[in-house]
């Protein structure tokens, strides 16, 4: 089974908190309590209810762990990354039925979001296929839900870009305003911080060139047309890698993908993706 690095630390603080949100303090299920004796055991069913990508099954069994107390049995049936049709059984949880009744909504809000993302992400790394551009996400997540969704997109065959603020520097628009020049504001940065990367956000011809001999070596080349995209690429050569962002569409993936950009950058991947309907089934007693 691929690895693509999920934070377990990270999974139980989310999980702690969603649940929190759900139950209240202290915790409590008011419904499942009331009707399902605290001895009854049951199995049920995680089950796609449309056509996806999977991902977040072990964030699912970690809820089901947490509402069990470690009495619940999770086996999954298909693995992060594959490609499920609508009806096909994800996994089955064995344990109190109280527990698995309480988890089910934590659960599935999480598995849903997840996999909505690497479905979303799928059909761009499809679209990219043959060519040797990769699709990135950006910061544009649900907050608290960062960790998660950009392990979505990893699962989906896309790439993170940065995580935050202070892993990688981006001079965008307003820090060359704020600097007076990209120039000067790209000197700034390395000067601050000399083990960071840095990004530069380019919007013309003229801007790009600038940056690589400022010493760019990674360039966002924003809103830009596939013919201007094609004479940066020319230009710049190997120098700096390059990445498309702004307005992009799957229908235009594969045109921009030509120009010989080294990514495509989509905010979308987590701002606009739908969720993966999914289930949770008990089986019949």
């Amino acid at each position: 089974m691929i690895d693509f690095g999920l934070d377990f630390a990270e999974v139980q603080r989310i999980v702690l908190t969603a649940l929190t949100e759900d139950l209240g303090t202290p915790p409590r299920d008011v419904t499942s309590e009331a009707t399902i004796p605290a001895e009854q055991v049951d199995t049920a069913e995680l089950v796609a209810r449309a056509d996806g990508v999977v991902a977040g099954l072990p964030v699912a069994a970690e809820v089901f762990a947490v509402t069990s107390q470690g009495h619940a049995e999770f086996r999954q049936i298909v693995g992060e990354g594959d490609r499920v049709t609508r009806g096909e059984v994800l996994a089955v949880v064995t344990g109190p039925t109280r527990a698995l009744l309480t988890a089910e909504r934590t659960a599935l809000n999480l598995i849903s979001r997840m996999s909505g993302v690497a479905s979303h992400t799928r059909k761009w790394a499809d679209q990219l296929a043959g060519s040797k551009a990769t699709v990135l996400d950006t910061r544009k997540t649900t907050p608290g839900l960062r960790s998660l969704e950009k392990y979505a997109v990893r699962v989906g065959g896309g790439t993170n870009k940065r995580m935050g603020l202070y892993d990688v520097a981006m001079i965008k628009d307003n820090h060359k305003l704020a600097a007076g020049s990209i120039t000067a504001a790209y000197r700034l940065v390395r000067e601050t911080f000399p083990d960071v990367a840095v990004q530069v956000e380019v919007t013309t011809l003229a801007e790009a060139r600038e940056a690589a001999a400022a010493g760019a070596t990674f360039l966002l080349c924003d809103n830009m047309t596939p013919e201007l995209l094609t004479e940066v690429v020319a230009a710049i050569g190997g120098r700096a890698e390059l990445e498309a962002t702004g307005n992009l569409t799957l229908a235009t993936a594969a045109a921009y993908a030509a120009t010989g950009v080294d990514y495509l950058s989509v905010g979308g991947l987590t701002h606009s993706s739908p969720i993966l309907d999914i289930a949770l089934d008990l089986r019949p007693r």
